[in-house]
């Protein structure tokens, strides 16, 4: 019987041993990007992520207006807007004031005030977070805040601070930058939410992190 030489041996195992079991590959945090936009100044603040519902796609678009010229100020504006159709509805979050309303829009939640950053550039994203019970993420961090509004679910975030949940139809505030975290479902059924980011685009939007 010819023998297998020990180097091989090693490399078949570890390579069977990366592989994903079934239940490993099930419970997958998915979060995908839906909307962004880069911005060279931010408001003054104190600043709140305003979480607002539109009946069509069109109208939150009328509403929010867009990016341009404004004669009267004789400079471009950026609107800190984002729009989104996510879960079957128009979402639009913005950057901004404390108690300020889009005309047109439903308020559906306000956050804040998001921990202030400094940066020559600034990444505006908002995700779509979802998965299963147990689904997780790697521990990360972000060079700015990350805060939640949970659409359906339980949503749970470990830091080195501790434990904290968030019921549906509740938020979270984002930590400073550079905060160690790990989110994941802490509930029984599947879980959505929309996850609105402030960042300094200049630096990578997400590295690896410890929970020390």
């Amino acid at each position: 019987m010819k023998r297998i030489p020990t180097g091989m041996i090693v490399v078949l195992t570890f390579t069977l041993w990366s592989l994903p079991s079934p239940v490993t590959a099930q419970q997958q945090y998915v979060v995908k990007p839906v909307a962004q936009k880069k911005i060279k100044q931010l408001p003054t603040g104190p600043l709140y992520w305003r979480v607002e519902n539109f009946p069509t796609l069109a109208d939150a678009k009328a509403a929010v207006g867009p990016d341009g010229w404004n004669p009267a100020s004789v400079r471009y504006e950026t609107t800190t807007a984002l729009i989104a159709e996510v879960a079957g509805k128009i979402w639009v979050v913005t950057l901004g004031p404390k108690d300020a309303s889009t005309p047109g829009g439903s308020k559906v939640a306000e956050v804040g005030p998001v921990p202030a950053i400094a940066a020559p550039e600034y990444l505006l994203r908002l995700n779509y977070g979802s998965g299963p019970p147990g689904a997780e993420t790697p521990v990360h961090s972000h060079p700015g805040s990350e805060a939640f509004y949970v659409v359906a679910g339980r949503l749970g975030q470990r830091t080195p601070h501790g434990v904290d949940y968030v019921e549906t139809g509740h938020t979270m505030n984002g930590h400073p930058a550079g905060m160690p975290m790990q989110v994941f479902n802490a509930g029984t059924t599947d879980l959505t939410a929309l996850i609105m980011f402030v960042v300094d685009a200049s630096k990578p939007f997400s590295v690896p992190a410890k929970l020390k």
